[in-house]
Order: structure tokens, then C-alpha cells, then sequence
């Protein structure tokens, strides 16, 4: 049996649903077909009003929210700090102290020289 790493369920997002508009006939203007989830953690957002079915819509939208770049950026670091046990903005900490850090600028010769 697989053991899920961590589950995401409905109360992590913000359902939207609204009206289509724009070609379509008349379903499109006086449904609620049209969806938009956001993710709460990540901001991502998915979004999708091709079909008249607000079922389908919201697959789609889904669908389009799992694979934007900012719910991936959230993933991976949900991912790490599970598997890793640290937080990045710890481990960026620890790794920032002045023997890891080489500060260089150019001279007046255009030369690159440490500071």
C-alpha cells in the first residue's frame, strides 16, 4: 500500500464560479459555467471557460492550476521540507555566513578583484 506524502484537499483552494460571456449563445450568459480555483498556500490560480459544463470547467481549471509555475515553485518546496526536514529559508541561513560569501567588483582597470 502507498503512503501519501501529504494530502491537498478542497478546503486549500478558493472555488470561483462566474459567468463565461463573450460567444457562446445564450448558456454561456446566464450560466455560472466558467471556473477559477486558487490555490491558498501558493497563490496559483487555474482557470477555464471553453466548455459549457462547470463539471468539466473545473477539471480544466484544476488541470491548469497543478501545472502553473507557482504551484510547482510550492510543491517542490513542500517536498523538500518533508523529505529533508528543514526549511529552505533555514538552510539558506545556515549556508549565508561570511566564509561561505566572496564579494568581488570590478576595479577601475575593469579587472574583476575580491572586496
Amino acid at each position: 500500500m502507498k503512503k501519501s506524502l501529504f494530502t491537498i484537499n478542497k478546503n486549500d483552494f478558493i472555488i470561483q464560479t462566474f459567468k463565461a460571456g463573450g460567444p457562446g449563445g445564450q448558456h454561456q450568459n446566464k450560466t455560472d459555467s466558467a471556473v477559477r480555483i486558487i490555490h491558498k498556500a501558493s497563490n496559483a490560480r487555474g482557470e477555464c471557460r471553453s466548455s459549457r459544463s462547470q463539471h468539466q470547467n473545473k477539471r480544466t481549471a484544476l488541470k491548469n492550476l497543478t501545472e502553473s509555475k507557482e504551484f510547482k515553485i510550492w510543491l517542490n518546496r513542500v517536498v523538500y521540507e518533508i523529505t529533508s526536514g528543514e526549511i529552505i529559508e533555514e538552510k539558506v541561513d545556515k549556508a549565508m555566513t561570511p566564509k561561505n560569501i566572496k564579494v568581488e567588483g570590478k576595479n577601475n582597470k575593469g579587472q574583476w578583484i575580491e572586496l
